[in-house]
């Protein structure tokens, strides 16, 4: 319990460090997507490079993957249901708002101060970034344009820092191949610099937003972050029993259903031209509402 407690004050720190630099360092407009364009094509690889090439990925690829897995495709599910009668594109956007978890800037934090183990998120990476996103992307391109290439969005998904970086350390650790000093240490201080910088760019982008004006996305944004606050992680818990895994694995996939919707959907709803405010709207309120959800998870499990 005390772990969990220091590890969400640790965050919020950090974060209300991002948010008072925002509010009056006065800095540029624009520095924290700056910041995360930075995390994305530099650190982040390198945190999840290394996170991965010392995994053992038979564990990695276990029971808690399958969990995690079929919690997000029954929230998809779940949310186009009860949508069914809006457009392919809202019903994409929103499912995705509901069940694609911010497993880099807000799932690598976590696990690796509230979970302990960083290696704990990269099964949902990998999930996402190889399965969810050409899927998605494919989704979204057909919806928009009528016809889908699966080519450009296979390309587009092989020229993803993140996706490489996960393959080439899936490489190393299925070959037992050492990186010598020289390359490996600086990979891992980069990677290091991932998780304080990103919760700062977080805490930046905070300040002076305007959520849920009147509009169509109003009904859809609120669906979607009660599915991924409350819905996805009680789904996850549900089959996490039925499967009967141990105490620490049901705590670890639980806290990492609940999430919040990540920062990826925004940049796919901009590419199309869709759900934007829906993405941005959601994005914001779950990562707001995810703070005392995951408080709330850890009370329940670690009491």
């Amino acid at each position: 319990m005390l772990h969990a407690l220091s590890g969400f004050a640790l965050i919020g720190a950090i974060v209300l460090v991002g948010w008072v630099v925002g509010r009056f360092g006065g800095l540029p407009e624009g520095t924290d997507e700056v910041l995360g364009r930075l995390v994305y094509a530099v650190l982040a690889p390198c945190l999840l490079f290394t996170v991965v090439a010392g995994a053992d990925l038979h564990v990695l690829f276990s029971e808690p993957l399958l969990v995690s897995a079929a919690a997000a495709l029954l929230t998809f599910l779940g949310y186009a249901l009860i949508f069914f009668r809006r457009d392919r594109s809202t019903k994409i956007m929103g499912a995705l708002c509901a069940g694609y978890v911010n497993a880099n800037y807000i799932g690598i934090p976590v696990a690796t101060y509230v979970l302990r183990d960083a290696a704990l998120v990269v099964p949902i990476v990998m999930v996402q970034l190889l399965i969810i996103t050409p899927i998605a992307l494919t989704m979204l391109e057909s919806a928009a344009t009528g016809h889908a290439s699966v080519r450009s969005t296979v390309m587009s998904s092989l020229r993803n820092p993140l996706i490489v970086a996960v393959a080439l350390g899936a490489v190393v650790a299925v070959t037992g191949f050492r990186l010598p000093s020289v390359i490996d240490d600086p990979l891992t201080v980069i990677g290091q610099a991932t998780v304080p910088l990103v919760l700062i760019a977080f805490g930046m982008s905070l300040h002076g937003r305007r959520i849920l004006a009147p509009g169509p996305d109003r009904r859809t944004t609120i669906v979607a972050v009660a599915f991924k606050t409350a819905g996805m992680p009680a789904i996850a818990f549900l089959l996490a029993f039925l499967f009967r895994l141990p105490h620490q694995e049901m705590y670890a996939v639980t806290v990492l259903a609940a999430l919040p919707t990540a920062q990826n959907v925004f940049l796919y709803g901009q590419r199309f031209q869709t759900g934007v405010i829906l993405a941005r709207d959601a994005i914001f309120l779950s990562t707001i509402a995810c703070a005392p959800a995951l408080l709330l998870i850890a009370l329940l499990f670690t009491r």
